[in-house]
């Protein structure tokens, strides 16, 4: 494995990480009824740390307006902040490194998820049928109130107030969630942005709302310490644009000019959590587009295996791979992969929501040969 470019150090930011196998963010929705990190939570992403390894937290909520899903962390107060530290404290004993990923979910909401059962915020009124997860269950998402302008700059001053309260848990950086259809990604697309002031029409208009918000974030954490996660060809939560190749060529030239720990491009084969058939026939905008324009860090999601991760770090169109299904389901996914050992296979209907099983259950290798090992002697 010498020859492994998978397995060779690289630098992020201000850190050198032993190789380049990085735990993807992952909604889990497994936060205490009152939005709290949970302890099993902790649990897991200690279990998953590893010396001089990335990992990058779950979607946390930035604002009472924010959230999507039932059972994603807040971070929209001080009163998360001791669960978050439990968090990074767990991953840096084993000598780990955490990003938290910050969103806000915008229209993919529900009146019951929303302070005193107010409409969703969104860029525009635009009609939407995706759903959103509540303490009843999956439903329809409620319709959405388009941000009046005024508006605009307490939802950035809410993103950089979050990241924040990451630093003072003591996380090693944060990642913006612009991607997968949530508030970032709304103003970036032209299906859910129509806007006709300054946060809507041309290409500098509808990035402006992220590029405020990265230059927040970066003005709290400095550089090589914020990344940005982007879907170009995404279609989750009815997302599209008119003309991806201009719009984030354009929104990665400017990323250029802060001094970002990553940009995250997710393949197009993914949308949400599931694999595309067709995706070898599309002429998507992906890393390999992208990495033309932006000069920084790059990594590169979505349905990744050991073979196609070598595959893409060789071609030189990323600087690392982040694996979302497959580290969810092997706490120990660095080693297998360096070592070519068998994968655990994960259990897609304990994906979201519900207790340690299919989250924290599954073993480590050495656990399996120990099993296997005691059992066959019996």
């Amino acid at each position: 494995m010498s020859t492994s470019k998978l397995f060779s150090k690289v630098s992020v930011g201000p850190f050198t990480l032993a190789h380049r196998v990085v735990m993807a963010p992952m909604t889990r929705m497994r936060s205490n009824p009152d939005d709290t990190v949970s302890d099993i939570m902790v649990e897991h992403y200690g279990q998953r740390a590893s010396k001089n390894a990335l990992l990058i937290m779950e979607g946390s909520v930035v604002s009472p307006k924010g959230n999507s899903y039932q059972g994603a962390p807040g971070i929209h107060d001080d009163r998360f902040i001791p669960g978050f530290k439990k968090i990074a404290d767990a991953v840096h004993a084993k000598g780990g490194l955490i990003f938290a990923q910050l969103y806000h979910g915008g229209r993919v909401s529900h009146f019951s998820l929303q302070p005193n059962g107010e409409a969703p915020v969104a860029p525009s009124e635009v009609p939407f049928t995706g759903h959103a997860a509540t303490r009843e269950g999956e439903v329809v998402a409620s319709p959405a109130r388009a941000l009046e302008l005024g508006e605009i700059a307490g939802v950035v001053e809410e993103f950089r107030a979050a990241a924040e309260r990451a630093k003072k848990a003591g996380f090693d950086g944060i990642e913006l969630h612009s991607a997968n259809g949530y508030l970032l990604d709304q103003f970036l697309e032209d299906t859910s942005n129509k806007r006709t002031d300054a946060y809507g029409g041309s290409l500098e208009n509808r990035t402006r709302f992220l590029l405020e918000v990265v230059a927040a974030a970066v003005s709290v954490w400095g550089p090589g310490r914020v990344g940005v996660r982007v879907t170009p060809s995404g279609e989750f939560n009815e997302m599209g644009d008119s003309n991806p190749d201009a719009l984030f060529s354009y929104l990665a030239g400017r990323l250029n000019e802060f001094e970002l720990a990553w940009f995250h491009v997710v393949e197009p084969r993914i949308v949400g959590d599931h694999s595309k058939e067709d995706a070898d026939k599309m002429a998507p905008i992906a890393s390999a587009h992208l990495r033309k324009v932006y000069k920084g860090t790059l990594i590169a999601a979505g349905g990744f295996n050991r073979e196609s991760a070598e595959a893409i770090l060789e071609r030189g169109e990323a600087d690392l791979v982040a694996f979302g299904r497959f580290y969810s389901a092997n706490p120990d996914l660095p080693e297998r992969l360096k070592n070519n050992l068998p994968l655990n296979k994960y259990d897609r209907s304990r994906f979201y929501g519900g207790d340690a099983r299919g989250y924290n259950d599954y073993p480590f290798y050495q656990e399996s040969v120990a099993a296997a090992s005691s059992a066959g002697s019996h």
